[in-house]
């Protein structure tokens, strides 16, 4: 379905937009690749390692918040990967009206273009922090969720579908603390910035998250929250990961941070099922007759079951952590 299709990538320029482009463009024929994003001068970055008389990638400058510009960025296009968002939490905190007006009110001119466009399948990434958010960027996260499960209740005789996947911390990602950490490493610093030893993440890499994507692209019914399971890591293994001499410096809780991650909550396990490599979140309220019916073989999560960062099963030790951040970015 991916081969011989057009898909649009909003935020196409950060992190993922540019290891999903890597991955489709090598691993599929598709008949183009439209990056959609506001900033030129990483457009003109990325086109120098994409360029357009190489690969079937176009460039299209545009502001998910333009109704307008969507609507003819959607034109003939089969699929959209929504991955533009404002992200940085004090951003967010200091800028509400901007933060709503990018990940609430861009969330309504997707759905609107792409039911207006007749896009076959569009897939939405959120994040943990919209899971009982404590800061402005969760909220508007959890609330961009919302209008795409409610989407369904739109597509009156249309046949466009809205999944979503929801991960947490990116290795490596932009903002992410890696990058930071071996910063320390190279300046030949020692004293590393934790805010509370007990802390604890999901760990996920880029090329994990794609692949979450893709499957969604290619089983996701509507409506549906795509969870991976991934490991969990303690930050000051991950210090000790970079540096066997650090020296730990507690700051304390930043505001508007967790001390732990949650991907699937107690409530959302009511309605959840575990796929195998994936948990699913399906949704409460039914837009459309039989949504739900290809879940039916898979089993119910557990009553009382949390999928948190702490009460993981699986987790990353130092070693661990160590070969990966090697194989990704060399000798430390």
């Amino acid at each position: 379905m991916i081969d011989n299709s057009t898909i649009l990538l909003t935020g196409g320029t950060g992190t993922f937009g540019q290891a999903f482009t890597n991955i489709i463009l090598n691993r599929h024929k598709v008949k183009k690749l439209i990056i959609f994003s506001r900033d030129e001068f990483k457009q003109y970055e990325m086109a120098k390692k994409f360029p357009e008389d190489k690969y079937p990638i176009r460039y299209f400058i545009g502001d998910i918040r333009d109704a307008e510009r969507l609507a003819r960025a959607f034109s003939e296009v089969d699929y959209v990967i929504h991955a533009a968002a404002m992200k940085h939490v004090p951003a967010c905190e200091y800028n509400p009206f901007e933060a709503v007006r990018t990940n609430i009110v861009g969330a309504q001119n997707i759905v609107e273009a792409a039911l207006d466009r007749n896009v076959k399948k569009v897939i939405i990434l959120s994040t943990d922090k919209a899971v009982s958010p404590v800061n402005l960027y969760g909220a508007t996260k959890l609330a961009m969720e919302k209008i795409f499960i409610a989407s369904g209740a739109l597509v009156g005789g249309r046949n466009t579908v809205f999944s979503l996947v929801r991960y947490g911390n990116v290795l490596g990602s932009r903002g992410s603390v890696l990058p930071l950490f071996l910063n320390i490493k190279k300046s030949g610093k020692n004293e590393y910035p934790i805010t509370d030893e007990r802390m604890t993440r999901f760990w996920i890499t880029i090329e994990e998250g794609v692949e979450l994507v893709l499957h969604a692209l290619i089983h996701g019914c509507g409506g549906e929250i795509f969870i991976p399971k991934i490991p969990s890591m303690k930050m000051s293994d991950l210090v000790k990961s970079i540096d066997k001499k650090a020296e730990i410096k507690i700051v304390g809780i930043r505001p508007g941070e967790k001390l732990h991650e949650t991907l699937v909550s107690e409530d959302e396990a009511r309605h959840s099922i575990d796929i195998g490599k994936y948990y699913v979140i399906l949704p409460e309220f039914i837009f459309k007759e039989g949504l739900n019916a290809g879940y039916n073989k898979f089993a119910s999560l557990a009553q009382g079951f949390t999928y948190r960062s702490d009460n993981n099963a699986e987790w990353l030790n130092v070693e661990q952590l160590e070969a990966i951040i090697k194989d990704k970015f060399g000798n430390l």
